[in-house]
């Protein structure tokens, strides 16, 4: 054991991390030793479901953290090919929770969902600590391992848990509430405070072992993480009060039939991970067909329900412009820190850590300034707000390009642009993210509700392939990521995307004039797309109607 006078800055932050853990965990105690079916206010339910996903969230973004540093320094991919192999990931991660979400409501229920998908996560994670051949330098006998097999059956069993773990578990925490409960837009804000300290937490302690120990022990943590929320999730289901359970009673025969759907899916998503051009098509392919079909169905809607499409369409089509960018930080943004900044001994997977924490911050802030705003009628449209966030996550990159002053590889950039290019990310984040989920479900008619849901977390599919498309370029015709280049690429996005904002701050009084707020029907909640909006980006909880 190292000796505590020799620590480094990254072994304080682990164990930092670490005693917060503790004591996250034992006030998660303290509540399920209460006889009270309440806690603050609330169903014990929600604190069921708080430590369920803090404990996947943990596991995931732990995983995450370290996922681009695996693939080029255990299975020696270049810089590009790993940027690329991330994008997909992350993006068929966005897609999956169509199917998962899908599935529960129409057949599964949310509860057993939930369920399944917690217990393919699990296996996924587990499998993730299986390692190959040690000591191995030539990338080509190193790929030839039979064991990368097991790895791409990890990350397509990760995929397609998270499709019916995140589809479905915050959709449970809506179901504890009735439809007027004032509790509600608390509850959430509750929730997704979970989801972020296990993403923070995670990060930091899963990172830390993996870069410091070993690969298979940061993901055996985060396998740890996993099999832990789902044994909250299972002894909690009395708290769950009969919420999330099947529309209908299932026969046994039917139930097990969808399982194996989702099993079979496994073995779809082991081959498209494989092969980033067949998921590039697809997408491309999968896109132009719901365009059309949001078309066909706009054009046989009256004026004002056809313009609010319209408008879904223009905020939609920016998606992928803004988490192509905001994705970097799990790409390329996290090779750079890793071999061009100065971090003072810190592990580079920690530096993820700092969105979660910001969130955590700002969230409640950006909350209160929307309010403040709306009472005094100054309240930026969703437009224009999108705007904003396009103009921070552009500044970001011009800001760092900024602070690093030189494309020589030797002069190092220092932390402190690391930490500013992630605020500026994060606050664009909270521009947008959580806006654009209230827009969907508000604007989106009634009959195309969940579709248009569907498309939103699509195009945030999309926006992370295309962050892997990037990142791929940072590492030019060689593969291998250089200071100079990447800091070029960084500028250009900075630029296109700042020019790309003020076009649609341009745009946004028309846009807005497409919403057509003035006689938008009252609805008992806005967000009755709750379908997949789990907390993983900043304040992503539904927002009730005013009364």
């Amino acid at each position: 054991m190292k000796d505590i006078a020799s620590w480094t800055e990254g072994d304080w932050i682990a164990a930092i991390a670490a005693v917060a853990l503790f004591i996250v965990l034992a006030i998660g105690g303290l509540i399920a030793t209460r006889k009270s079916e309440e806690f603050v206010g609330h169903p014990r339910g929600l604190f069921v479901l708080f430590y369920a996903e803090m404990w996947e969230r943990f596991s995931y973004y732990g995983m995450r953290a370290l996922l681009i540093l695996y693939l080029t320094k255990f299975w020696l991919f270049s810089d590009s090919d790993s940027s690329l192999i991330y994008g997909a990931y992350t993006s068929l991660v966005y897609i999956t929770p169509v199917l998962g979400g899908y599935l529960a409501d129409r057949w599964l229920g949310q509860r057993k969902a939930v369920l399944f998908g917690g217990l393919v996560l699990a296996l996924g994670h587990l499998f993730m600590a299986y390692e190959g051949l040690q000591n191995v330098t030539d990338p080509a006998v190193k790929q030839a391992d039979p064991a990368i097999n097991v790895f791409w059956f990890a990350l397509a069993l990760i995929i397609v848990g998270s499709g019916f773990l995140k589809a479905n578990i915050s959709v449970i925490v809506g179901q504890l509430y009735s439809m007027r409960d004032n509790r509600r837009d608390a509850a959430y804000t509750i929730f997704y405070m979970g989801v972020n300290t296990g993403a923070a937490l995670g990060t930091i302690l899963v990172g830390y072992l993996g870069e410091t120990i070993g690969w298979s022990w940061g993901f055996g943590l985060a396998g740890i993480g996993m099999v832990l929320g789902l044994l909250i999730f299972v002894a909690g289901k009395p708290a769950l009060r009969g919420n999330g359970e099947p529309p209908v009673p299932l026969a046994k025969k039917s139930e097990t039939a969808l399982y194996a759907v989702g099993a079979g899916s496994v073995a779809v998503i082991w081959f498209l991970i494989q092969y980033v051009d067949v998921i590039q098509s697809l997408l491309i392919v999968t896109g132009i067909a719901m365009l059309a079909y949001t078309l066909y169905e706009a054009f046989k809607l009256p004026k004002e329900p056809r313009e609010r499409i319209f408008a879904i369409l223009f905020l939609i089509a920016l998606n992928p412009v803004f988490w192509g960018l905001f994705e970097q930080a799990g790409g390329s943004l996290s090779l750079y820190t890793d071999k061009f900044v100065d971090r003072g001994g810190v592990p580079t997977s920690l530096f993820q850590s700092i969105n979660p924490i910001y969130i955590v911050l700002f969230g409640p802030v950006f909350a209160g300034l929307w309010q403040f705003l709306g009472k005094r009628g100054w309240e930026p449209s969703a437009p224009a707000k999108f705007g904003f966030a396009l103009v921070q996550v552009g500044l970001g990159f011009l800001v760092f390009v900024w602070g690093a002053g030189t494309g020589d590889p030797a002069v190092m950039t220092s932390v402190v642009f690391v930490f500013l290019i992630y605020l500026l990310h994060t606050t664009g984040e909270l521009c947008l993210s959580p806006v654009g989920l209230s827009a969907m479900t508000r604007l989106a008619p009634l009959h195309l509700g969940s579709f248009i849901m569907g498309a939103w977390f699509y195009m945030t599919a999309v926006g992370n392939f295309v962050a892997g498309k990037i990142g791929e370029a940072t590492g030019g015709e060689g593969g291998e990521m250089s200071k100079d280049l990447t800091l070029q690429i960084y500028t250009k996005i900075g630029w296109v995307t700042i020019g790309i904002a003020v076009v649609v701050l341009l745009l946004s009084p028309i846009v807005k004039r497409w919403m057509h707020l003035d006689t938008l029907e009252d609805r008992d909640l806005e967000g009755e797309g709750e379908v997949g909006l789990e907390a993983q980006e900043a304040g992503m909880h539904p927002t009730l109607k005013s009364s």
